[in-house]
């Protein structure tokens, strides 16, 4: 019972969890993926290639393939990250966040806590079951204050609403089964490996191309930024050494309003590929020149801000990265992984603006 379990680890949290796990833990990984246009074996290319990995395509909806998988490589814990997780999608599909994230966390339980059932005692003594959730579910803060891990869930996107209830099923089978579970918030994350429908990679890649940034409504939306591989590292802290059914939220302490986010990127852009040596850029002149406001997502939230004093005070969690050198690095692998992005991108997604209709 030596193998660590990560579901949705071909994702962008979640292939960058595989590779941190890969350095800092032992033993053999399992990756679960169901490979849907967010989850790419383009992000586990190094990863498949060590023998202490096995990836399994499966959906963690999938009652049948869970108990085979659970069966199989016997996990002594389980982290997951699997869920669709983009707000502007769930706007326009609902339907698909209630199935995975909904669903699949209810259906992932019941596997697992099958397992841990069949454990003996030191076993379960051992056994985790890492839940991985947003800030969203807190819903939006005002001018100032911070979420805390007792602020009251307030969500206000079927993003935000089916994490938040995931959240309640992972939180209630700690108190009704005792099932030994743990489950970590966290604010924006940016990084390698992150698909291009979010933000930071999305102005990234217009940018080079030529093509418009487009900014939502005023461009005074806040988040708390904070890196993938920061992120990684409060996650497997919180595995460790987290106590049983407490939450923790994950911060990196960088508010900073989305037009900030794209002018930052345009000078970083600037700095490394010069828009007089982009031809794309020739009938611009400038990175900036492509910024455009356009109609604000429905029910936006104005304002995201994490406390995170509880994981630094008790699990000894402090973010290495500073937001200016992090995002740097971000354009810099950007720039330097072209191929990559084109092909995560390949008859899945061609950067098209989503959520602005609602329909169910």
């Amino acid at each position: 019972m030596s193998s660590l379990i990560i579901t949705g680890g071909a994702g962008f949290i979640g292939s960058n969890l595989v590779y941190r796990a890969l350095r800092d833990t032992s033993g053999p990984l399992v990756v679960v993926d169901k490979l849907t246009y967010a989850g790419s074996l383009l992000n586990l290319t190094e990863a498949l290639a060590n023998p202490r990995v096995t990836f399994v395509e499966a959906d963690i909806a999938d009652r049948e393939a869970m108990d085979a998988v659970l069966a199989a490589h016997r996990p002594r814990a389980i982290m997951n990250l699997a869920a669709e997780t983009h707000v502007d999608r769930s706007i326009d599909g609902p339907a698909a966040f209630v199935q995975t994230n909904i669903v699949g966390t209810f259906v992932l339980l019941q596997s697992a806590l099958a397992h841990y059932k069949t454990l003996a005692s030191h076993e379960q003594q051992r056994f985790r079951f890492l839940h991985i959730s947003t800030d969203e579910v807190y819903g939006t803060l005002g001018a100032d204050g911070l979420f805390s891990e007792t602020t009251p869930y307030a969500p206000n996107s079927p993003y935000a609403a089916s994490k938040a209830s995931a959240d309640h099923l992972v939180r209630a089978y700690f108190h009704t089964y005792g099932f030994p579970v743990v489950i970590t918030n966290c604010s924006n994350n940016y990084g390698p490996f992150q698909f291009p429908e979010k933000l930071i990679p999305l102005m990234i890649l217009n940018a080079l191309e030529g093509r418009a940034l487009p900014i939502y409504g005023d461009g005074g939306n806040v988040r708390d930024w904070l890196h993938v591989e920061d992120h990684c590292d409060g996650l497997l802290a919180a595995l460790e050494r987290g106590r049983l059914g407490e939450k923790y939220n994950v911060g990196g302490g960088n508010e900073r309003t989305n037009l900030q986010i794209v002018d930052r990127l345009c000078e970083t852009l600037e700095q490394l590929r010069p828009a007089s040596t982009n031809p794309a850029l020739a009938d611009k002149g400038s990175y900036v020149a492509l910024k455009k406001f356009v109609a604000d997502r429905p029910g936006h939230d104005r304002r995201y801000a994490i406390d995170a004093t509880k994981i630094r005070h008790e699990l000894g969690w402090a973010p290495r990265f500073d937001f200016e050198s992090g995002l740097r690095a971000t354009v810099s692998w950007y720039l330097e992984n072209a191929a990559w992005s084109a092909g995560v991108q390949s008859g899945r997604y061609d950067r098209e603006r989503l959520g602005l209709k609602p329909s169910v």
